[in-house]
């Protein structure tokens, strides 16, 4: 029992983050796109889930049966707490891969998803998965899998390996977890200082650490110092999933599907040479240095006709679930910043800004000739929910059912921001996933259901919590130490609140 994590980092718990990609509904838009039939998800299933913020999210937003397991007491407990708070109905176990994938009384899965394990666990944990994705996953189903590239991670592969050997070295006997993360970053930029030959010849690696160092300590113990950290090829997962008879159906980031924002016309003529598809992402990995793939697989994939595949994309519902006046004409990709014509996005927003679910079939009719072609406007969607701008919606029948659960999830949530900050998702029944909502935005929710009905009042109940958590606002940079002031400057936030967040938690069935 000493080694029930099986090298796996258990000491320090993961972050309470909430994953989008994992969202079954998600994948409807990205599958119609490629000309496949999404399935109709009723049983799914998370490997490795963490706090449980996203399988407990996912099941209280949807009509989906959730089942999942993650081999850290803690965690699952946590887990475990949040799906009887809300009633969801997630099954979710606190056991190794082998014994859960080998469990006879689960359900076939209708979605599989995997966010980054694939890349810290053992071979044998990997063998374990791959034979439940080919015994439990239904034909027609779908894979999410992300994990580390090779590509993206060369240079920084050895200093990753020299960290986590001086974690188990050079630590004291008896430093917990965090510590042992410090001293080995430590450790690295002291090497560094001394102008190493593979800084020279490895330059970006000063920004990557530069940009480690500020990250949760939480994050890199998991992220850096599991015993197994491979990062690997798409060539090499390939024939894993293939034996499961997974096809590859695409990238899961919107923005891989909007060439122009990562590939350069001279990119794309050299990809265009390559027949074999396998060896083409391979190099587009390497044309864009990627470090982290997202990917969803099919078992069985169902192609549609041009008919077929039109229609159901225009049945497709999208919710602008940005406040329309900070949406910026700017999206970023891998090619840096680009500039979004103004004149071709402003009528579609223009037709959104009423933060109702509009069917892409609505929208062709209700936008000009130019950006109504479904090819376009597809483009122009996805480009948006690169952006966070927009999210798919669920049918009536499906929003309906889901509201009772996410009320109480919700609810259990933000109960919880009167003690910790950490906690940055609520869960929307339109969406059947998660928004992210800040601390200072919870805690004016929270005063809205504890009958506070004014922003002044809301602004006066996220002080009193701050205060408790000993904590300040700050302003323009600088810290506010009165409470005249403080108050002053939630009064602010909380009237902004009003004006530009509450309109779409509503339009969410978040907020009444």
């Amino acid at each position: 029992m000493s080694n029930w994590h099986a090298g796996y980092t258990a000491e320090t718990a993961y972050t309470y983050g909430y994953y989008t990609e994992l969202n079954p509904l998600r994948t409807q838009l990205l599958l119609l796109s490629w000309g496949i039939q999404p399935p109709r998800v009723g049983t799914a299933c998370e490997l490795g889930f963490g706090q449980g913020m996203t399988v407990n999210i996912h099941a209280a937003a949807s009509g989906v049966r959730w089942h999942g397991t993650d081999f850290n007491p803690a965690q699952t407990a946590f887990a475990q707490e949040l799906a009887e708070a809300s009633g969801n109905g997630a099954m979710l176990s606190e056991q190794s891969f082998q014994d859960f994938c080998a469990r006879s009384d689960l359900p076939d899965f209708d979605f599989i998803a995997l966010h980054g394990i694939w890349s810290w666990i053992s071979p044998e944990n990997q063998a374990h998965i791959a034979d439940f994705l080919a015994r439990k996953l239904k034909p027609g189903g779908v894979v999410y899998i992300s994990y580390n590239t090779q590509a993206g991670w060369a240079a920084m592969a050895p200093i990753r390996d020299l960290m986590e050997q001086h974690s188990r070295v050079m630590s004291a006997p008896g430093q917990d977890s965090l510590t042992r993360v410090g001293s080995a970053l430590s450790f690295i930029n002291r090497m560094m200082e001394t102008k190493p030959r593979y800084l020279q010849a490895n330059p970006t690696i000063a920004v990557r650490l530069q940009q480690i160092g500020e990250q949760d300590p939480n994050y890199l113990s998991h992220e850096y110092f599991n015993h197994y950290w491979q990062p690997v090829s798409f060539s090499a997962i390939k024939p894993v999933l293939a034996a499961a008879k997974l096809e590859f159906a695409g990238s899961a980031a919107y923005p891989d599907h909007v060439a122009p924002l990562n590939l350069t016309p001279e990119h794309l003529a050299f990809l265009a040479q390559i027949p074999d598809p396998t060896f083409r992402e391979n190099t587009a990995d390497f044309i864009v240095n990627r470090q982290f793939r997202q990917d969803y697989w099919v078992k069985g994939a169902r192609k549609l006709t041009a008919h077929e595949q039109a229609g159901a994309l225009r049945a497709v519902r999208v919710l602008l679930v940005a406040p329309i006046e900070h949406i910026t004409m700017k999206v970023v990709g891998a090619l840096g910043e680009a500039d979004m014509d103004q004149a071709i996005y402003g009528p579609l927003l223009d037709v959104l800004a009423d933060y109702q679910p509009h069917t892409i079939g609505e929208l062709q009719q209700r936008l000009p000739a130019d950006v109504a072609e479904l090819g376009n406007l597809l483009q122009m969607l996805l480009v948006l929910a690169h952006k966070s701008c927009i999210s798919p919606v669920q049918d009536d029948a499906a929003i309906a059912l889901a509201r009772p659960a996410t009320a109480r999830l919700n609810r259990h949530l933000l109960d919880k921001a009167l003690g910790r900050n950490d906690l940055a998702a609520l869960a929307s029944p339109v969406t059947g996933g998660g928004i992210g909502v800040l601390h200072l935005q919870q805690l004016f929710l929270l005063a809205r259901l504890e009958g506070h009905p004014t922003p002044d009042a809301w602004a006066g109940f996220a002080w009193q919590a701050f205060r408790a958590l000993q904590q300040t606002v700050v302003r323009n940079g600088t810290v506010l130490t009165t409470e005249e002031d403080n108050l002053a400057e939630l009064a602010v936030h909380a009237e902004s609140f009003r004006h530009t967040v509450l309109p779409i938690l509503q339009a969410l069935g978040i907020a009444d």
